[in-house]
């Protein structure tokens, strides 16, 4: 199957939501009794709100988790949901999630990506591999391929990788993903984890399509929650996401958002009848978003204020090198590579453990 341009479906659809709306309001009206769907990071931050929309349309849910404990505190208000162990560090306890699951028989309609971790200082899983592509991005591929069977036997899954506008501090450093040879930097690590949840899911739907599966990514806009814990306060105050008390700033006109609506282009992407047949794509503010070469491009810089007219709000787009098809199929390449875990075109994977 050859590679198609991203930048030909990397164009708002004019869903009508915007940065303002909430995971409940892009969810209204759709039933989902009989659709399954799991949450990582589901007891954290949006990851809770994405569960409870889901949960809510009646989907069944279930949550892994390396803290039952906290993950049933955190959904303690939300009836019926199932939690799991797993750890997304441990490449073990990601298969035998991933093989209990497909084994079961279920299918997997709908997969929320939505665990991780920014701006951690320097730590190394037991591979050696550095901590937020490991967290935010290997992790995520063992699993989606580990759970690949049951997407297909949902005849029509999507799979949803919660990415960042963070991805704008840096592509993928092909010849040093770990930080081995250069200077580690908190920021810049992320940026490239979150550069590759956006490119695993342009590789997830060229992959998946023929067969229903569709990939996604997205910025759920700035929200303060535990996934903040690295940044220092005078920092989050420097950047103006909290006031002098300490307290979230809400401004859903500049990204800045309650967790309701931080979950909402999860829960767009996961379930709105408005992306059915598209795909490998990147969201914001519950539409798809522009393909932008930077800050000063002309056209986005019209298209930001048409959208603050009409909604309120802008996205921030996405750069050409985090949607790049070749790009993302080099990234599968590696990823197989790092993590020992192979796809077949029938969608059967064969993991070794590091």
């Amino acid at each position: 199957m050859g590679h198609t341009a991203s930048s030909t479906a990397q164009e708002p659809i004019g869903s009508g939501y915007g940065a303002a709306s909430t995971a409940a309001e892009v969810i209204d009206g759709i039933d989902l009794t009989g659709k399954v769907a799991i949450v990582t990071g589901g007891y954290s931050g949006i990851g809770v709100e994405t569960v409870r929309a889901l949960r809510g349309a009646g989907a069944a849910v279930i949550v892994p988790t390396r803290d039952h404990h906290r993950a049933a505190e955190a959904l303690a208000g939300i009836d019926g949901v199932e939690i799991e162990s797993m750890d997304l560090l441990d490449p073990r306890s990601i298969g035998t999630f991933a093989e209990r699951f497909a084994e079961s028989g279920r299918p997997l309609h709908i997969l929320v990506n939505s665990a991780g971790i920014m701006a951690a200082p320097l730590t190394r899983d037991a591979r050696g591999y550095e901590s937020h592509f490991a967290t935010n991005h290997l992790g995520h591929f063992q699993l989606v391929l580990g759970l690949w069977p049951a997407l297909l036997r949902a005849g029509g899954a999507r799979v949803v990788n919660v990415s960042s506008w963070g991805h704008r501090q840096s592509p993928i450093v092909w010849d040093d993903v770990h930080y081995e040879h250069r200077e580690y930097n908190p920021v810049t690590a992320y940026g490239q984890s979150k550069t590759a949840n956006n490119l695993f899911a342009v590789e997830i739907d060229r992959r998946g399509r023929a067969d229903g599966i569709r990939g996604f990514s997205l910025h759920p806009g700035s929200i303060i929650t535990p996934l903040a814990r690295h940044t220092p306060v005078e920092a989050l105050r420097g950047m103006g996401v909290i006031d002098e008390n300490g307290a979230p700033v809400i401004d859903p006109a500049r990204n800045m958002k309650t967790v309701e609506q931080g979950a909402a282009t999860s829960v767009w992407c996961a379930t709105s009848p408005q992306l059915d047949g598209l795909g490998g794509v990147y969201c914001e503010n519950s539409d798809i978003a522009p393909l932008v070469a930077g800050e000063n491009d002309p056209a986005a810089a019209a298209w930001r204020a048409e959208q603050i007219t009409l909604v309120g709000s802008a996205p921030f787009g996405v750069l050409p090198y985090s949607v790049d098809p070749e790009s993302a199929a080099r990234l599968w390449d590696l990823s197989v590579h790092l993590t020992g875990t192979s796809h077949t075109t029938a969608g059967h994977t064969t993991a070794g453990q590091h």
